[in-house]
C-alpha cells in the first residue's frame, strides 16, 4: 500500500459503521489492515467502508480461531474493535491479554456509550448517542421535531474519525515510549466534541436552545437552503458582510430592509423575501449567476449529481471501483500520496500470513 501509513500493521475485528470506517481511513493512507470476520461472511464490494482490506474468516469462539488471531495481534501495531464492553475479554482477546503479549500494541475500542458509565452495556445507535450530546436537539426546523443528520455525527465524525485520531496519537506516543495503550472512543464523547463550537456560542449567549433560530441552523436568511423554480435547491452561506453584499448585488437585492443583516428579529421575514427571489430562476440559472463567486453559494446535489460536478471531477473527489462510485481517499499528501483504493477481498490464512510477513519486511 502507498501512503503515509505504509508499513503500519492493523488488525480489525469486523463490525459495522464507525469501526470499519476508521479502518478504512487507515488503510486508505497505506496501513496494512487485516479484517477478521466471522466464518460465512461474504465480502460485499458495495460496502465501501471495507475497501483496501483482506478479510480473513476466523471463529474467535473456538480455541484455534482465537489463537490464530493472537498470532496476528502479536505482530500488529494497532487493533480496532467495535463490540460491546466485555466481548473481547470473553474471547480472551481483551486489552490486558493482548498488551501482555505485545506491549507496544495500541488497542482501539469503538463504542456508542464508552467503556464505562451507566449506559455502557445498553444497546443503541447513532441517533441515541447524539441525542445525549445535545447535537440532535439542535438540528431541525423551528416548531418541528429534531432531524437525524443521517449517521454522520455519531458513527462517522464523532466515532470512526475520533478513533482514527486517537489511534494515530497513541501510535505516535508509542514510538518514543515503546508502550501501547487503550484508546476508548465513544460516540457520545465524539458527538459532544464536535459540538464544541456551539457550546462556546451557548456560553456566550449567542446560541439559543430553540431549533432553527440560530445563525448556523437555518435560522438566518443568509445561511440556509432555498427552493428554485425547478424544485431543486441551492445552499447559501453568506455570513461575512462583504460576502453578503456580493450575494445581494448579484441577485439584484437592493431593498434597504436587507441592510440589517444580523438583526435576528427580522430573519424570518427576510427568509420569506429571499425565498421569493430564489424561486424566480432554476437551479442551473442560479449556478450560472453565483457559482464560483464570493457569494458563498453552491447547488444542493444528490448522490448521482455530486460525482459529476466539475469541481469534484477536477479534484478526482470520487472514484469508481468495479462500477461502485465512492469517495476517494482524503486528505491528500504531497510526498506520500495514497494509492487508488481497491475493492475488499476475501483471503486465506496462508495468504494473510504472507501479506503480514511482507508488511513486516517493508
Amino acid at each position: 500500500m502507498a501512503g503515509p501509513l505504509a508499513g503500519l500493521k492493523v488488525v480489525e475485528m469486523a463490525g459495522l459503521g464507525p469501526a470499519p470506517f476508521c479502518a478504512m481511513l487507515l488503510a486508505d493512507m497505506g496501513a496494512q489492515v487485516l479484517r477478521i470476520t466471522r466464518p460465512g461472511v461474504v465480502v460485499d464490494p458495495h460496502d465501501v467502508s471495507t475497501r483496501n482490506r483482506l478479510a480473513l474468516p476466523l471463529d474467535l469462539r473456538q480455541t484455534e480461531g482465537a489463537e490464530t488471531a493472537r498470532g496476528f495481534i502479536d505482530k500488529a501495531d494497532a487493533l480496532i474493535e467495535g463490540f460491546r464492553p466485555g466481548v473481547m475479554e470473553r474471547l480472551g482477546l481483551g486489552p490486558e491479554a493482548c498488551l501482555a503479549r505485545n506491549p507496544r500494541l495500541v488497542y482501539g475500542r469503538m463504542t456508542g456509550w464508552g467503556q464505562h458509565g451507566p449506559l455502557a452495556h445498553a444497546a443503541g445507535h447513532d441517533i441515541n448517542y447524539i441525542a445525549i450530546s445535545g447535537a440532535l436537539h439542535a438540528i431541525g426546523r423551528p416548531g418541528e421535531a429534531p432531524v437525524p443528520p443521517l449517521n454522520y455525527v455519531g458513527d462517522f465524525g464523532g466515532g470512526g474519525m475520533l478513533l482514527a485520531v486517537g489511534l494515530l496519537a497513541a501510535l505516535h506516543e508509542a514510538r518514543s515510549s515503546g508502550r501501547g495503550q487503550v484508546v476508548d472512543a465513544a460516540m457520545t464523547d465524539g458527538a459532544a466534541l464536535l459540538s464544541a463550537f456551539m457550546y462556546g456560542f451557548k456560553s456566550a449567549g449567542r446560541w439559543s436552545n430553540q431549533r432553527g433560530e440560530n445563525m448556523l441552523d437555518g435560522g438566518a436568511h443568509f445561511y440556509d437552503t432555498y427552493a428554485c423554480a425547478d424544485g431543486k435547491y441551492i445552499a447559501i452561506g453568506a455570513i461575512e458582510p462583504q460576502f453578503y453584499a456580493e450575494l445581494r448585488e448579484r441577485c439584484g437585492i437592493h431593498d434597504a430592509i436587507f441592510d440589517a443583516q444580523m438583526d435576528a428579529a427580522r430573519w424570518p421575514m427576510l427568509k420569506l423575501r429571499l425565498a421569493d427571489v430564489f424561486r424566480t430562476r432554476t437551479r442551473d440559472e442560479w449556478c450560472a449567476l453565483l457559482e464560483g463567486s464570493d457569494a458563498c453559494f453552491a447547488p444542493v446535489l444528490d448522490w448521482d449529481e455530486a460525482p459529476q460536478h466539475a469541481h469534484n471531477r477536477a479534484r478526482d473527489t470520487f472514484v469508481s471501483l468495479d462500477g461502485v462510485v465512492q469517495p476517494a481517499p482524503a486528505p491528500r499528501f504531497s510526498r506520500t500520496p495514497s494509492a487508488r483504493p481497491v475493492p475488499p477481498a476475501a483471503t486465506t490464512l496462508a495468504d494473510s500470513h504472507r501479506a503480514w510477513t511482507a508488511a513486516n519486511d517493508a
